[in-house]
């Protein structure tokens, strides 16, 4: 798969701020997306140590699932050591190259693609999705496990699969606060690029028939995982951190 990337990785945080400011406008969510794509991929990252710190081994992974089957068609990897320092808000420059090596393994191109992050629910409305749509061209979402910003009105949320409330952060809708599972804790679901918020989360809940996550990201966390752990073995470095942010 093809992933041109229009501008280097920065190196500071400064100049992470000033590349957000000046991606966010292309990023669209007001979509449609697709409404019945037939490959959709998720995208994962583990980290070696704390996760926090630079020189740490990092992996990605790439799940490409097939929607009518929930198997899996297409996989693939890539292993890096984070160069970009910890900065809250700015974790997607972490990700963010290894992910695009990730993506370049492909031999299909995904018809939308699921982060194990935010995209829109950042406190300056770009996070990684937002960032990874833009440079992809493809429609993008964020599935995450927990909230970044914003809050919801639990009385607005029931306890059934599929029942939803709005995330809302400074007086703005940037997500929804979806069950997946009845009685399970909900998933964070974000636009990212090309894709609006109900298709966003239809799409996450036809992938989560069983389990709380949808297939993506259990297929992309589970082998970001492996290959972490294939490269901690190779290189001798400590135990993997599962770290989540925009």
């Amino acid at each position: 798969m093809r992933v041109d990337v229009p501008h280097a990785w920065p190196a500071d945080p400064a100049a992470a701020l000033a590349l957000q400011d000046r991606l966010r406008p292309l990023a669209d969510h007001r979509g449609p997306g697709p409404a019945h794509p037939r490959l959709v991929a998720g995208l994962d990252v583990a980290y070696a140590g704390d996760g926090r710190g630079t020189g740490d081994l990092v992996a990605a992974a790439v799940v490409v699932i097939d929607t009518a089957t929930l198997g899996v068609v297409e996989r693939a990897t890539a292993t890096a050591t984070s160069t970009f320092p910890y900065v809250p808000g700015l974790f997607a420059y972490r990700e963010l190259p290894v992910l695009v090596e990730a993506l370049r393994a492909l031999r299909t191109t995904p018809e939308l693609l699921l982060c194990d992050g935010h995209g829109l629910a950042h406190p300056r409305r770009f996070g990684l999705a937002c960032h990874l749509g833009v440079l992809t061209g493809l429609p993008t979402a964020g599935v995450a496990k927990t909230p970044f910003v914003g809050s919801h009105d639990p009385a607005a949320l029931a306890g059934a699969r599929g029942s939803h409330a709005d995330l809302v952060d400074a007086g703005e809708t940037v997500g929804r606060v979806l069950r997946t599972q009845d009685g399970v804790k909900p998933v964070y679901v974000s636009t990212g690029h090309l894709v609006d918020l109900p298709t966003a989360c239809a799409q996450v809940l036809a992938l989560a028939p069983a389990y709380r996550l949808p297939e993506t990201t259990r297929q992309a966390d589970r082998l970001s995982r492996d290959a972490l752990a294939a490269a901690v073995a190779a290189a001798g470095t400590g135990p993997a951190a599962d770290t989540v942010e925009g």
